[in-house]
């Protein structure tokens, strides 16, 4: 579980307290279960019939997951929404919206069951590492769900300007994830691809099927436009395709600046869903204040570096995906881009603590309990698989 507090300087204020004419943005606590947090949130908007852009948020949420997080909906109705895995609570309002920026940190409280009693001592070692040493900052499966059956990330064949890759990768590649009736609608895709007509007849009403309508509406003797309709897909998927691969360039990064910083016998690899990187432990006063001093560019064209050992490791990474720094961005649609910014490469772990006890789900099995406070933007999962890796 997730659990978040409202900073200081972001005001709330008793829904009572307001005219009903002060246009305020109401403030929910969000509450989902096995669910992410656009797909949450697209429940609410159909529901309340509200448009999406009213809507604002600090980050998304693992699915996999109990998380509690802070929504603000301009104008949004005063009451309660309840619905299978998600409900929304209304606990205030202010003259702004909630955004990422908002967030001052995140505090966690994960148990991890059905474990051995070897598997229990081995988790508690890395726990002692990981809290002296740090966690690398690597952004965590979750950024990759868009990432399907074929492996490539739909930003960069976006990169590349082929738009028909692109557009198949994010309709019809199969992924792990998918729901039955998504299952179902992407295979009608992958083999009636390019039978536009076809392929809409066959469709169930939604997003994906009036992005192939525009298709099928396209006189037969001339070619499809495929970055014609590109610019049709939801701009906030758009984002998030974008920010799959820049994240998993940025992991690649760091990766690299590990390794190039510690001896192989200081690294320990841990799989991710789209490669392995390596964890440091038992580092050295010097490399400690190196790593925890670090930032790292978020790779894109508009980040100018100047020469020197990052700019060569970015240059190396992008060379391993077949691209330059310059190829780094979108031509179009424009309302699409790669963040510019800088990430820390190593994080510090606050108020860790944990607990060993027999697991009452798993006769004869343990259970390890666990809490800590992380900067935000840091994934636990991270620190879970470091715990779990054999």
């Amino acid at each position: 579980m997730k659990l978040k507090r409202v900073p200081e300087d972001f005001q709330v204020e008793e829904l009572t307290q307001f005219a009903a004419d002060g246009g305020p943005f109401v403030l929910y606590q969000l509450t989902k279960r096995s669910i992410g947090t656009p797909e949450a949130i697209d429940e609410v908007t159909r529901s309340w019939n509200i448009p999406r852009h009213r809507v604002s948020y600090g980050g998304l949420k693992d699915r996999h997951a109990v998380t509690r997080q802070f929504v603000t909906i301009k104008n949004g109705p005063r009451q309660s929404f309840r619905h299978g895995g998600v409900e929304l609570e209304p606990i205030g309002q202010a003259s702004r919206p909630f955004d990422a920026k908002d967030i001052a940190g995140n505090r966690f409280a994960i148990v991890m069951r059905d474990m051995s009693r070897d598997a229990v001592t081995k988790a508690e070692e890395a726990l002692q590492q990981v809290a002296a040493d740090g966690l690398p900052n690597y952004f965590d499966d979750q950024r990759f769900g868009s990432v399907g059956a074929s492996g490539e990330f739909i930003g960069q064949a976006w990169c590349r300007g082929d738009y028909e890759r692109t557009l198949w990768l994010a309709l019809a590649d199969p992924n792990e994830d998918d729901r039955a009736d998504e299952q179902d609608q992407k295979q009608i895709l992958r083999e009636l691809w390019g039978r536009w007509p076809e392929c809409k007849a066959a469709l169930a009403r939604s997003h994906r099927r009036s992005i192939v309508t525009y298709l099928a509406d396209k006189p037969a003797d001339l070619p499809s436009d495929f970055r014609g309709v590109w610019s049709r897909v939801r701009v906030d998927l758009r984002s998030l395709y974008l920010s799959a691969f820049q994240s998993y360039l940025w992991n690649c990064l760091l990766a690299a600046f590990l390794r190039q910083q510690c001896r192989s016998e200081q690294l320990v690899d841990v799989e991710l869903k789209v490669n392995r990187v390596p964890f440091p432990l038992s580092l050295s006063g010097d490399q400690f204040t190196t790593l925890q001093a670090t930032e790292l560019p978020l790779p894109s064209a508009r980040q100018h570096l100047d020469e020197g050992p990052i700019a060569s490791l970015l240059t190396d990474v992008l060379r391993g995906v077949g691209l330059e720094l310059r190829e780094l961005r979108v031509k179009y649609p424009r309302d699409s881009f790669f963040s510019k910014g800088w990430r820390t490469a190593m994080v510090p772990m606050a108020g860790v603590r944990h607990e060993v006890s027999e697991d009452e789900l798993y006769p004869g099995r343990w259970k390890l309990a666990l809490g800590f406070d992380l900067p935000r933007g840091t994934y636990a999962t991270i620190l879970v698989k470091r715990l779990t890796e054999c």
